[in-house]
């Protein structure tokens, strides 16, 4: 019943209804669509021969094209779609989440998901239809006419190197083991490390074609990666990779505005959404029948984690995207894709004069872009996802790079927040205390990270802060939401500040690669950030027992 679900929902994307209300773009109302098709279609078994076949059949674009490709074609029966037709407002929902699409500084076939990221509709039903349909390496055909030559259902060249939490666990699967809570932290930086790993190059680019790819990467994450770094023969530099934006309103979005007017469509909405229709393909790829409802897995996704383990949810996307393939693998795939692009018809005239060896350039740094600035970095919620009140005055920019990264910990809010709804009311709190109480401009630190996975922008990268008096523009002040004096952040937390967040800011130069990370209390008198993380802050690598920024002024 799930893929037929799937192809029923994907197929009244065609034909909804005119005139009918708009609901909310959230992802709960995809998930009720769902939930709504599954109650009304039959269980059985002959569904699940049925593939979705809608998205490729939509347009006749390049995309379109490899999608038919990859994975098949059948066609559509308009009566039995007919007989499975949604409530008015979610069939005119369907219709607007069908396409993604950056256009006029606006980014359209988005939802905001409960956990506060923006993901794209489009390559996560993808990703879900290619996981239905088993995880497969298809062999390409040396004729572009003509259809793949064999489909085995089998692992790549380079089997992924699947962690814990992507395991069938007993809920949903077979009998195999799940994930403890401790298992979710265990060592998803360990992957990212080794992710970040990427070749300089492609060894066989120069004296064959590729003869295999990977349906599942390449139809979510490998075409789309390929042709935004491709500009004629060369390579084009960082294209707006990942930009985010802002929701007209959070309760009952509708309007999603970039804030990079030159966005790429790569946004972070598309790469959230090929994240995890990777990851819930690859996952159903391995689930055997009967594969649980689609609502149910996706509710579980976006919420407290699939069956009950919260390492598989979309707070840490990044952590699992990184262990589900090696940067060589992925890198070999964006090959694979252009290389297949070159050859079906039409052809993409920006790939029609490209050497194997140009095109395997290419593969290799739009890896390497996706790799460090996306998955190796911390997911960044912007100041409109957790309601910030607008600065007050006109700040101040800083110079950078900056010398130095100051450890804070709130204290209050004294208990850590584990969801976007808590840590968004403790941004706001800290916020209405730092206007209204000490008369700031705005909250003080430059970010503050909770326990949710999510970094939280106050004054960000390029404003001075209010966070360490004397020495506020030569360093960020970064904040644990909690109270630190006797117990330490999540792990998850902790190596957001002492790894990732300054190896990001260093890297987009923001912050000097001889950084020395400081202790509140080392330059004022107080007791922040806590004894315990104290204590803990001493044995970090780029902490500085003795060095002091000179004050300001």
């Amino acid at each position: 019943m799930v893929q037929g679900v799937l192809w029923i929902l994907l197929g009244l994307l065609l034909w909804p209804e005119p005139g009918t209300a708009s609901m909310p773009l959230l992802m709960d109302s995809v998930i009720q669509a769902l939930a709504e098709l599954e109650q009304k279609a039959p269980a059985t078994n002959t569904s699940y021969v049925i593939s979705a076949r809608l998205l490729s059949a939509q347009s006749s674009g390049p995309h379109n094209h490899l999608h038919h490709f990859l994975l098949g074609a059948q066609s559509l029966n308009t009566d039995k779609l007919d007989t499975y037709t949604l409530s008015p407002g979610l069939q005119f929902l369907t219709k607007e989440v069908a396409q993604h699409a950056v256009r006029g500084g606006q980014e359209y076939g988005v939802v905001l998901a409960p956990d506060g990221s923006t993901v794209a509709v489009e390559p996560l039903l993808v990703g879900l239809e290619a996981g239905l349909q088993g995880h497969r390496v298809i062999n390409l055909p040396l004729d572009s006419t003509d259809a793949p030559q064999d489909v085995e259902a089998t692992a790549p060249d380079t089997e992924p190197n699947i962690p814990d939490v992507i395991a069938t666990s007993s809920g949903l699967g077979d009998s195999s083991p799940g994930v403890t809570s401790t298992d979710v932290e265990a060592n998803p930086l360990d992957a990212i490390t080794s992710f970040l790993d990427v070749p300089t190059s492609l060894s066989n680019a120069k004296t064959k074609s590729p003869t295999t790819i990977d349906s599942l990467l390449a139809v979510i994450v490998a075409e789309n990666l390929g042709m935004t770094f491709i500009q004629g023969p060369q390579i084009q530099s960082h294209p707006g990779l990942g930009a985010e934006g802002c929701w007209d309103q959070l309760s009952a979005p509708r309007t999603f505005t970039l804030l990079d007017p030159k966005a790429s469509v790569l946004t972070m909405a598309f790469l959230n959404g090929a994240l995890d229709g990777a990851l819930l393909g690859y996952y159903l790829s391995q689930t055997p029948e009967p594969r649980p409802p689609l609502s149910s897995l996706l509710s579980q996704y976006y919420g407290a984690g699939v069956a009950g383990h919260p390492g598989l949810r979309s707070n840490f996307r990044r952590q699992n995207g990184a262990a589900l393939t090696s940067a060589t693998t992925l890198a070999q795939q964006v090959w694979r894709a252009l290389a297949l692009l070159q050859k079906l018809r039409p052809i993409h005239p920006q790939l029609q004069d490209m050497s194997q060896e140009q095109l395997a350039q290419v593969a290799t740094y739009a890896t390497q872009e996706f790799t460090e600035v996306f998955l190796g970095c911390p997911a960044i919620h912007p100041r409109c996802r957790w309601g910030a009140e607008p600065y007050r005055g006109s700040p101040t920019p800083l110079k950078l790079p900056l010398g130095f990264l100051y450890v804070h910990h709130t204290y209050i809010p004294a208990s850590p927040c584990t969801d976007l709804v808590r840590c968004a009311a403790s941004m706001r709190s800290m916020q209405r205390f730092h206007q209204n109480t000490h008369g700031w401009d705005d909250i003080g630190y430059s970010f503050v990270v909770g326990s949710d996975g999510y970094v939280y922008e106050g004054r960000g990268w390029h404003w001075v802060g209010a966070h360490t008096r004397g020495h506020n523009t030569r360093g960020f002040g970064v904040a644990f939401v909690g109270n630190y004096t006797a117990a330490l952040p999540t792990e998850a937390a902790l190596r957001t500040v002492r790894d990732l967040l300054p190896r990001c800011a260093v890297r987009a130069g923001l912050l000097r690669p001889d950084y020395a990370l400081l202790g509140h209390r080392q330059l004022v008198r107080t007791h922040c950030p806590g004894d315990a993380l104290f204590r803990l802050l001493s044995t970090w690598p780029h902490f500085s027992a003795t060095v002091k920024p000179r004050t300001e002024g």
